[in-house]
């Protein structure tokens, strides 16, 4: 994410989104255990599957999840290419603050 283009601000605000939220984090940190049926996240989380559904589907609106059916089953797990995608974005940043940081740069 080196272009500072608006549609690649409108992506960072995307994936902030996104893992705004403890749920959602916390689904990311599941799946990352390898793909999960929704039921099992369901029982899981102890929540209700809209609910769920809904976290499911803003972490795959912003790519970072991808989902698969089976029967009248949904699987889901994390998008490797998104992930990759946030490792790239929280490299950017840490590069960008670690060269542009200046001590007593103040006028």
């Amino acid at each position: 994410m080196t272009s500072t283009s608006v549609k690649s601000f409108a992506r960072v605000a995307s994936i902030c989104h996104a893992l705004s939220d403890e749920t959602r984090v916390r689904l990311i940190e599941r799946l990352g255990e390898g793909e999960q049926c929704v039921c099992y996240l369901t029982d899981s989380f102890k929540t209700g599957q809209s609910r769920l559904s809904f976290h499911l589907r803003v972490l795959k609106d912003a790519g970072l999840v991808i989902d698969r059916r089976e029967g009248r089953w949904v699987y889901y797990a994390l998008n490797m290419a998104g992930i990759e995608e946030l490792e790239d974005l929280v490299r950017s940043l840490k590069s960008t603050a670690s060269s542009t940081f200046k001590r007593g740069s103040c006028p």
